[in-house]
C-alpha cells in the first residue's frame, strides 16, 4: 500500500487568496494597517485554507503560498544580493496576447544568512493533521530567464561560480527545513519544461547556450541542491510551462528532456502538466525509473470548467500503457495562484476541483 507522498490525489501548492487577504495587502502597502496586523491576517487565512484542504480529503496540505507575492519572490526578499529585471521571455494566452514579466537578477555576491521558509514551515506543521508540504522555486529559476545576463561578470566572472553559490543556497535551506521536521518538499521548475519548446530552445541557442547541455547542467544543479538528505524525506519536482492569470510560457511534450529528467534527477516524484494538448502525449513516461512516481496534472487551474471524472480516468488509463498504475497519481496541472493575482476561476471552483481529484483517486486506487 502506498502511504508516503506523493499521494494519489495531490495539489501543487498555491491557492487562490481570499479577497480579505488581498485587501489587507493593499492596506499594508498604503500604511492603513501595520505589518504585524497584516501578518496576523495572513496566519488566520492560512488556518482557514488548511482546514478547507483537510475537508476535501486530500492527504497533503500547504499554506497556499499566502505569504508570497509569487512562487519565487520570498527567496529574493530573504537573500541579500538579488533584485529583478525584465525576462527574455513573455507569457502568452489563447488570444495571442503577450505579457512581459520580471525575473531574478544578481546585483552582488549572495549567500544565505538566515532561514528563507523555516518559520513558514513551522507555522504550517503546527496547524495541520495531514502531511505538510513545503514548496520552493528551483535553482534553475534563478538563472534561466536572463541566462548569463542574470549577473554582471564583475560579480560572477564564471557561470559555474554562480551555480555553486545557488546549489549551496538551496542545499543549506533544504537541510534547515529538514532539521525542523519537514519530510515533504516540492521544487517548482519552469526552465526544464520550457526547454521542450523549439522556439525557446532557439532563443537559448541565440544567447550562446546549447539547450541540451543547459538542461543537463540544470539537472545537476537540482541534484546538488538536494544532496545528502535523510531517507524519510520525499522530494518532488514540478515541471511547469508558466502560469499567470491563465497564460503560459511554452509548448511541447516532454520527449526532449524525458530521458534526462526521469533517469538523472534524483527526486522521488515528478509533477507533470497534462491539462491540454500543449503538453503532448504520455509516451515519454516510458523513460521513468520504476521507483519513481509521476503525478499527472490532469485538472486545469487556468479555467473554471470542472473536468469530468470519466475523462480523468481514461487519461490515467492511457498513461498506464507506459508505466505501472502503481507509479501514478493525479493533481491539478499547476498551482491556482502562482502570483497574488491568481488564475481566472473562483475559490469555490478551486475546492470543487480538489474534491474531484480526491473522488477520482479513491475510485482508481481504492485506498492506496
Amino acid at each position: 500500500m502506498k502511504i508516503k507522498p506523493p499521494f494519489r490525489a495531490e495539489h501543487i501548492g498555491s491557492l487562490l487568496r481570499p479577497q480579505s487577504l488581498k485587501d489587507a495587502w493593499k492596506r499594508t502597502e498604503s500604511g492603513a494597517i501595520t505589518k504585524s496586523e497584516y501578518s496576523a491576517i495572513v496566519d488566520n487565512a492560512i488556518i482557514d485554507a488548511v482546514r478547507l484542504q483537510e475537508q476535501t480529503g486530500i492527504k497533503v496540505t500547504t499554506d497556499g503560498e499566502f505569504r508570497r507575492k509569487s512562487y519565487w519572490s520570498h527567496f529574493l526578499e530573504a537573500v541579500d544580493g538579488f533584485e529583478v529585471r525584465k525576462s527574455d521571455f513573455k507569457f502568452r494566452d489563447a488570444g495571442g496576447n503577450t505579457r512581459d514579466f520580471l525575473a531574478p537578477y544578481v546585483k552582488s555576491r549572495f549567500s544565505r544568512t538566515k532561514s528563507i521558509s523555516g518559520s513558514d514551515f513551522d507555522f504550517l506543521s503546527g496547524i495541520t493533521t495531514r502531511t505538510p508540504k513545503l514548496t520552493m522555486p528551483s535553482p534553475p529559476t534563478m538563472h534561466f530567464w536572463r541566462g548569463r545576463d542574470t549577473f554582471d561578470s564583475a560579480i560572477y566572472p564564471d557561470e559555474e561560480l554562480y551555480f555553486a553559490d545557488l546549489a549551496k543556497l538551496f542545499n543549506d535551506e533544504i537541510k534547515d527545513l529538514v532539521a525542523r521536521g519537514c519530510t515533504y518538499l516540492q521544487i517548482d521548475d519552469v526552465p526544464l519544461a520550457m526547454l521542450c519548446d523549439e522556439n525557446v530552445r532557439n532563443t537559448v541557442a541565440t544567447r550562446g547556450n546549447d539547450p541540451n547541455q543547459l538542461a543537463k547542467r540544470y539537472a545537476q544543479l537540482i541534484n546538488e541542491s538536494i544532496s545528502d538528505l535523510p531517507e524519510d524525506v520525499t522530494v518532488g519536482l514540478h515541471l511547469c510551462r508558466g502560469n499567470l492569470k491563465g497564460s503560459w510560457l511554452s509548448d511541447g511534450g516532454y520527449e526532449a528532456i524525458a530521458p534526462l529528467i526521469f533517469n538523472e534527477i534524483e527526486v522521488d516524484g515528478f509533477f507533470l502538466e497534462y491539462d491540454d494538448l500543449r503538453s503532448g502525449g504520455f509516451e515519454p513516461l516510458r523513460h521513468l525509473l520504476q521507483d519513481k512516481v509521476v503525478v499527472l496534472g490532469l485538472v486545469t487551474t487556468k479555467s473554471p470548467d470542472l473536468e469530468k471524472a470519466d475523462d480523468i480516468k481514461r487519461k490515467v488509463d492511457r498513461a498506464a500503457r507506459y508505466i505501472s498504475m502503481d507509479n501514478l497519481a493525479i493533481s491539478p496541472q499547476c498551482g491556482f495562484s502562482s502570483t497574488v493575482s491568481g488564475n481566472p476561476l473562483t475559490i469555490d471552483d478551486q475546492w470543487r476541483k480538489l474534491e474531484l481529484l480526491v473522488e477520482v483517486a479513491d475510485d482508481i486506487w481504492s485506498g492506496n
